[in-house]
């Protein structure tokens, strides 16, 4: 560290911002490129300002060395929050934590009920024998592997005979390759008969304290076949899960639009069906969830002043507009599907840079080129911000 702080940040003037990656999208570099910073190549030993890692990078040498003006897009240990069953874990001792301390009542369930398998087995029996009384023999539940993501390895299961053939296959699995299996909200939220949940992006710049901020240019991923909770339907995946990895394999995929909807088209579409009190309700419970589960992860997370994270929230609406918290990516997908998602996830990226990159960052924008439209206003609303004592998670937008 000694070694790279040494750079002074005169020399850093000197020349234009540089960065690396080894996760390469159109949207990120068109960023980049605009700015005019300058690409470090994987064979070159050179300075950089900022590395746009995956997920699956390895953080922990790189975190040793940095020097003032770096920055990496992770948090070291960003899995607390992004790897299901340790999100769930979490979400679980927080909530814990408020009730022993009196405050229970300040926090709804943030996700539905949920166990980690095979670890939890017996306590799911217990748990899905209890359902299937309670509404007279139907208990429905999806299975989701710990450690994957674009709907590769998800079941859904209505009986536990269908859980103990996994059981039997599965039962050493330890760590990423544990499940999760997690009550199936049955009564989504419909538009036009599909159900669909929500892509959201946050930004957390750091955890202690912690500041975050929600953008606004999030959307609804849609299913493209009309739902139905029928048990003959399900093992029809592209009723029950959103991805657009499993939906795009569709006949009926629409290339137009990639079967999403902004959701200020949600928004707008909640207001005239149900009205605009319910509509700020449901908003509010987003943005609450979100907070409450950024704040279940804070004394866990790693913070590092050299660290940023781009956080893609995945929440699902019930019929009742009640949101739930399904899972959070570390490294929400910016693969474009239309141009709109293009100019969108470009959009979201401008703004991320606006930020973790701000006018008195160590000397660096004064030299670059900088192209003034790329850095106007953006769509990032702060969320909350500890060391200022905001918090406007709790206040309708």
């Amino acid at each position: 560290r000694a070694e790279s702080g040494a750079r002074s940040r005169a020399e850093t003037a000197m020349r234009r911002m540089r960065w690396r990656s080894d996760f390469e999208k159109k949207c990120i570099v068109s960023n980049f490129e605009r700015r005019g910073w300058r690409k470090v190549m994987d064979d070159e030993d050179e300075y950089w300002n900022l590395y746009w890692a995956s997920k699956s990078t390895h953080l922990s040498s790189l975190m040793m060395r940095l020097g003032e003006d770096q920055l990496v897009n992770h948090f070291p240990n960003h899995y607390e929050l992004t790897r299901k069953d340790l999100m769930v874990k979490n979400i679980k001792k927080y909530r814990k934590e408020l009730e022993r301390t009196g405050r229970g009542s300040e926090v709804d369930e943030l996700v539905p009920v949920t166990f980690t398998l095979p670890a939890d087995y017996p306590l799911f029996v217990e748990e899905f024998r209890r359902v299937e009384l309670e509404h007279g023999g139907r208990s429905l539940w999806i299975m989701k592997p710990c450690a994957k993501c674009q709907g590769v390895g998800i079941f859904l299961i209505s009986k536990l005979a269908q859980i103990k053939k996994w059981a039997a296959r599965n039962g050493d699995a330890t760590g990423r390759d544990q499940y999760v299996v997690s009550r199936y909200i049955d009564h989504p939220l419909l538009v036009g008969g599909r159900k669909f949940d929500l892509r959201i992006y946050v930004l957390v710049t750091g955890y202690n304290p912690l500041r975050a901020y929600v953008h606004k240019d999030g959307f609804a991923r849609f299913c493209t076949a009309k739902y139905s909770s029928s048990p003959a339907d399900l093992d029809n995946v592209l009723m029950h899960l959103t991805n657009v990895a499993v939906q795009k394999h569709s006949e009926d995929y629409n290339e137009d639009h990639g079967g999403k909807w902004h959701i200020h088209n949600l928004r707008l579409y909640t207001q005239a069906t149900y009205g605009q009190e319910a509509t700020d309700r449901m908003f509010l419970g987003i943005r609450g969830l979100i907070y409450h589960s950024l704040k279940a992860c804070q004394s866990i997370i790693i913070n590092d002043k050299h660290c940023f994270e781009l956080y893609g929230y995945d929440v699902l609406i019930e019929g009742n507009l009640r949101p739930w918290l399904i899972e959070v990516n570390a490294s929400p997908s910016l693969s474009a599907t239309t141009p709109s998602d293009l100019a969108l996830k470009t959009g979201v990226i401008n703004d991320v840079l606006n930020i973790v990159f701000p006018d008195d960052f160590p000397e660096v924008n004064k030299n670059n080129n900088r192209d003034e439209s790329a850095w106007r206003g953006g769509g990032f609303r702060l969320l909350v911000d500890e060391g200022a004592g905001a918090q406007p998670w709790q206040q309708v937008e």
